[in-house]
């Protein structure tokens, strides 16, 4: 009997991204092939690419260009791109790199291992992109599918897929469609299956997750269901996910700050699983560049709703995302975003230098693209205000002791072992023993960072509310 195939799957982007590689491996391992443990072993290179960060093209053909010699090393090599660029750049992928053998959009996640067995007997490159409107339940949900995670005790479960926003700046309702929600009981079902299967953190996923179930009692209005549950569908989502037997952490992202409301905060607040974290994009300070980027709300309304945020939610941690040097970005518009971020206190932030993707309405706004020198400034300048808040309120954390969700070795000196605590804080601590990724400890913070935690193992942590033990030698 001959050796099985073997693959390798690389992913580019977001949360979206990872959770659709790890069901294309699901897939192709039901298919009988098995992951490599490298490029150089593998027969099958899948790269899930994504769109939204810079150079993201000149990347993938980076890639793609080494796979060819690669793929010529050994007969039955097969690459495959997958995910957002592949569908907004589907003919320039087979234009450009014609060894590829199939390229499938964000919609065809389901079709992987057809489609690699479709072009190895046709003996030429396949291109199959779906469009939102017309694919099947099982491509819109990528959570029915088979799966190979990465970790046994974590898992993404997507709630929602697309996206109705036209955001200036993002290409996603372009490449991902418009927003579809998932059937509330599959969700919840997912999760129990989950939790059946030793997962004790779920995350759920959707490019505006505060807006689930809108399309849903849409729909039922239009069919004459009286009987459509009323809103907020996002906070039932929360309380029923964080009430299933075994989760002990739930997460959510992303979601947007226009569609955010009370009865969100008060089911982070009374469900005692939902995470003590809640992920806030601001993109700008300025009201001119959020009616710009089509944001559809003010910097005031923005923080009138942090400010409940953190009324209603003990000990809540927020992070952010922001853009600097959106075209037609003034001096003054970014004065008005290092206010913000100082006012908002951010535990975290991503920063990011505008980009252009085409596409996009601000890819159209050459005449007003920020000087680069002038931006570099602007970057270090807004790094500078959310560090100094970031290590404040790290160094606020300082003798407490925090429940950590035990993720392994440190990546950087493997004597340590690294963990995150509910409000999503990376912890770096010793350890009298090894202890299993997966478990939970409780660890005394003695320094603080900007970016991490450090701490002093306690005892191991028993969640009382399920009841769940964790001998000595599971450590």
């Amino acid at each position: 009997m001959s050796d099985p195939r073997r693959y390798v799957v690389r992913t580019y982007g977001c949360q979206m991204n990872e959770h659709d590689s790890e069901r294309i491996a699901g897939l192709l391992e039901s298919d009988g092939l098995v992951a490599a443990g490298s490029e150089a072993d593998a027969d099958v290179v899948v790269l899930n690419t994504c769109c939204i960060r810079e150079n993201a093209d000149n990347k993938l053909y980076g890639n793609l260009g080494h796979l060819k010699t690669w793929k010529s090393q050994r007969d039955g090599r097969q690459i495959v791109v997958s995910g957002c660029l592949a569908q907004k750049d589907r003919d320039e992928v087979a234009r450009r790199a014609g060894h590829v053998d199939v390229v499938m959009g964000t919609h065809n996640v389901h079709r992987a291992a057809e489609l690699l067995a479709e072009a190895a007997g046709a003996g030429a490159p396949i291109t199959e992109i779906l469009d939102a409107a017309v694919v099947e339940d099982q491509a819109m949900f990528p959570s029915a599918l088979p799966v190979r995670r990465e970790t046994s005790y974590a898992s993404w479960v997507t709630i929602q897929i697309g996206c109705d926003n036209r955001c200036a700046f993002c290409i996603v309702p372009a490449v991902r469609g418009e927003e579809i929600s998932r059937p509330f009981d599959d969700v919840v079902d997912e999760v129990r299956r989950l939790a059946a299967d030793g997962v004790s953190e779920v995350t759920l996923l959707g490019q505006n997750v505060n807006s689930y179930g809108r399309d849903l009692q849409i729909a039922a209005r239009r069919a004459g269901d009286t009987s459509a549950r009323p809103r907020p569908l996002f906070a039932d989502l929360l309380s029923a996910v964080g009430d299933v037997e075994g989760i002990r952490r739930v997460r959510f992202t992303s979601p947007h700050p226009k569609d955010m409301r009370p009865e969100t905060f008060s089911a982070m607040a009374e469900t005692e699983a939902v995470c003590e974290h809640l992920h806030y994009p601001l993109q700008s300070g300025s009201d001119r560049v959020l009616a710009l980027m089509h944001r559809g709300y003010t910097a005031e309304r923005y923080l009138e709703r942090l400010a409940q945020a953190r009324s209603t939610i003990p000990d809540l941690a927020v992070s952010t995302d922001i853009i600097v040097g959106f075209p037609g970005e003034t001096d003054d518009d970014f004065e008005r975003t290092l206010e913000v971020s100082a006012a908002a206190e951010y535990d975290y932030a991503y920063t990011f230098v505008f980009s252009p993707r085409d596409g996009t309405e601000a890819a159209a706004m050459e005449a007003d693209f920020v000087d680069p020198r002038v931006v570099a400034d602007r970057f270090e300048r807004l790094r500078t205000v959310v560090e100094r808040s970031a290590l404040l309120r790290h160094q606020a954390r300082v003798g407490r002791v925090e429940e950590v969700l035990v993720e392994g070795p440190s990546k950087k000196d493997p004597s340590i072992t690294s963990g995150r605590t509910r409000q999503n804080k990376l912890v770096h601590f010793d350890a009298p023993v090894p202890l299993r990724a997966g478990s939970y400890a409780m660890v005394e913070v003695t320094r603080a960072a900007p970016h991490h935690l450090l701490g002093e193992f306690v005892e191991r942590s028993v969640d009382a509310r399920h009841t769940v033990r964790i001998p000595v030698a599971a450590l």
